[in-house]
């Protein structure tokens, strides 16, 4: 049997709360109250992909955060919300390498016959759903960028 992603944070805030780990603690409290939020919000059940886009939302507010704290001298802020990033990358999927990226982004550019940055938006699209969760997707995005201007040059 598959334990979902939900049962997972719950296990989790189990043991966090059994071994008196506040860090983790607060960091899945407030994951759970996003999951909730959502639910509410959608008035449905998240699957786990709808629960790793609400991780995926944590995480970029959270180092988007960290640099408006590192930029305003908060050091202890900006460790703090890091502390959180990292509480919660561990419930992401395992992360693609460059390599494996460009692979996937070269095979996605010839399947939609993408030859210029207009095309940018329908390759995007297809990649979203094959990479959703196990990439960054600004990064996904700059190397998109990167691979149509190429294409672009060549003509």
């Amino acid at each position: 049997m598959t334990v979902t992603m939900k049962q997972r944070i719950i296990d989790d805030m189990k043991t966090a709360m059994r071994d008196r780990d506040q860090v983790s603690l607060g960091s899945i409290r407030m994951l759970r109250a996003a999951i909730q939020r959502r639910e509410l919000d959608s008035r449905q059940s998240l699957d786990n992909d709808g629960v790793i886009q609400v991780i995926e939302k944590m995480i970029k507010q959270g180092n988007d955060a960290a640099e408006q704290f590192a930029a305003g001298g908060r050091p202890d802020l900006e460790h703090k919300e890091r502390l959180m990033v990292t509480q919660l990358q561990q419930y992401l999927p395992a992360q693609m390498d460059d390599l494996e990226l460009q692979t996937v982004i070269a095979d996605i550019v010839e399947d939609t016959g993408a030859a210029s940055l207009r095309d940018m938006g329908k390759v995007m699209m297809q990649l979203k759903i094959k990479v959703s969760g196990k990439a960054d997707m600004a990064k996904v995005s700059a190397l998109v960028k990167k691979r149509l201007n190429q294409l672009q040059q060549q003509v």
